[in-house]
């Protein structure tokens, strides 16, 4: 029996790419022959990391774990081999988020959507990422299996060395520092933290900045708003670092004092995992699977009204106890998402349906 992994494109650094990594890494530890097969490859992957899907080679005693979270070609191609088919859902971002910045990626999330309907009575078994993923896939109509675990997540990576530099350069004068993560996309609504952050530097602690740590093509119409909104409002101390080295990304980890999640789309939402691993106090708004994730770990907003952000933010910075609670609590969600754990669990998923 061979298990391989296929989806559109395989990129550095994001969730699913990271995911893909770990579950391939937990397959050869396990003994199993397995692969990766995508589309589209990062070039900043080491070279072997995976092939082109085109030169999979199908067979019937080799199983597919399909990771689907977008509109594909080979969405289609991968219903029509011989090989078993387990998929692992990811979400598609609804296309409405797009809409008004690109007809591009509008049009790719429809897409997404419209197969991921059309694939409902393919796969012998779906593993969801969240309680929301799997609800999703039911009211799709599918009628396999549809387990749930949580995306692998190494946190060995996150106790490598981080760029010192920019921590001492952050951490010297005393300022408050709330950090966003993720790439710059609509359904991120890096504005609305963006106003929350003008909120509370202008008018709660002018001694504060805000680092907006992710991904980022200032062609892209959003972006542009994002960067013309920032312009705009004249507030100082708002730090966009686009991609950076994983080493730069965990020295923003290391200087935050908070962590502000203003999404209105997640699937599952790495970040709130990942700022649990650091320590750092949770603010969100409660939509689609974020509250899922965070699990009781820090402050859920029903309402993102700038004003009430930065209200939240101040109640955390200021009251010491209250942050050392919510910290604690984040240690105890953390263990949820204990990567031995979730390994053990995906196994014991694989063997029962294998």
């Amino acid at each position: 029996m061979k298990i391989v992994q296929m989806l559109p494109t395989i990129s550095y650094g994001d969730a699913i790419g990271n995911d893909v990594l770990a579950i391939r890494d937990m397959l050869i530890k396990e003994g199993i022959e397995t692969h990766i097969y995508a589309e589209g490859i990062d070039e900043r992957l080491p070279k072997g990391t995976a092939s082109y899907s085109n030169e999979y080679k199908d067979s019937e005693d080799t199983i597919i774990l399909y990771h689907l979270s977008t509109g594909s070609a080979l969405n289609k191609i991968v219903q029509g081999y011989k090989a078993r088919l387990f998929v692992i859902y990811h979400n598609v971002t609804p296309p409405e988020f797009f809409r008004p910045y690109s007809a591009f990626y509008s049009r790719l999330c429809a897409q997404g959507l419209n197969q991921v309907n059309e694939m409902a009575c393919s796969p012998e078994l779906c593993i969801a990422d969240s309680y929301l993923n799997k609800s999703d896939l039911i009211s799709m109509g599918y009628k396999c299996p549809i387990e749930v675990v949580p995306i692998l997540i190494n946190f060995e990576d996150y106790k490598k060395k981080y760029n010192k530099n920019i921590v001492d350069k952050y951490n010297a004068d005393g300022d408050v520092n709330i950090l966003c993560t993720g790439r710059i996309a609509p359904n991120k609504k890096q504005e609305d933290v963006i106003s929350a952050f003008y909120y509370y530097h202008k008018f709660i602690n002018p001694k504060s900045r805000l680092f907006i740590v992710g991904s980022y093509n200032w062609q892209d119409t959003y972006c542009k708003k994002v960067k013309k909104y920032i312009e705009e409002i004249g507030t100082d101390g708002i730090y966009l670092t686009g991609h950076i080295p994983f080493e730069e990304i965990l020295s923003y980890y290391k200087l935050a004092d908070i962590f502000v999640c203003l999404s209105e789309h997640e699937g599952f939402c790495v970040p709130l995992v990942e700022a649990m691993f650091f320590d750092i106090p949770i603010i969100a708004y409660d939509s689609t699977a974020v509250g899922e994730t965070l699990g009781g770990a820090g402050i859920l907003l029903k309402d993102k009204d700038p004003k009430v952000v930065a209200e939240a933010i101040n109640i955390v910075v200021t009251d010491e106890k209250l942050r050392e609670t919510m910290k604690e609590k984040g240690r105890k969600r953390l263990k949820d998402f204990d990567n031995e754990a979730v390994k053990k669990q995906f196994m014991t998923i694989l063997k029962k349906y294998i």
